[in-house]
């Protein structure tokens, strides 16, 4: 389902629909790691650690949104990691103007969106689970705190 993009400039006759039209999401744009100032676009408690533009393209293909991913770096991204690399493109409206998903109207209705889902990936759920299984099984470290006596 992934979409070709041709580059060209701007140009206002275009309908919504063609793919030049659709919507970008970097995946610093829902990066709880990031700030507001270095890409952020979403609160910080809706925000999600490390996504990435496979991650965020396969919550949209699930949503049925046209997703098309490309190999773009996001401009205020200092790493310049491989896996850092990567833009998603999304279909938000119809020729006429009106939303594809009348659930998500806005850009910042498809971010919150894919920060909610991002988490339920079973990529995600199978990495959380086996850190906590680790992470349990360790020794039994020193205390940390005011251990003063009462």
């Amino acid at each position: 389902m992934a979409a070709t993009f041709t580059r060209s400039s701007f140009n206002p006759n275009k309908k919504p629909s063609d793919p030049e039209r659709w919507i970008c999401i970097y995946p610093a744009y829902i990066d709880s790691s990031k700030t507001r100032v270095a890409g952020r676009r979403v609160p910080k408690s809706r925000a999600v650690e490390r996504p990435t533009c496979n991650e965020i393209s396969d919550v949209l293909q699930a949503a049925n949104f046209k997703v098309g991913v490309e190999p773009k770096f996001y401009s205020r991204e200092s790493s310049k990691e491989e896996e850092m690399r990567g833009r998603v493109r999304v279909q938000l409206k119809n020729e006429d103007g009106s939303p594809v998903n009348p659930g998500f109207p806005t850009r910042d209705s498809l971010f919150l969106y894919i920060g909610e889902k991002i988490p339920h990936l079973k990529s995600r759920v199978f990495k959380s689970s086996g850190d906590g299984q680790a992470a349990g099984q360790g020794g039994g470290g020193k205390k940390k705190g005011k251990g003063g006596r009462r």
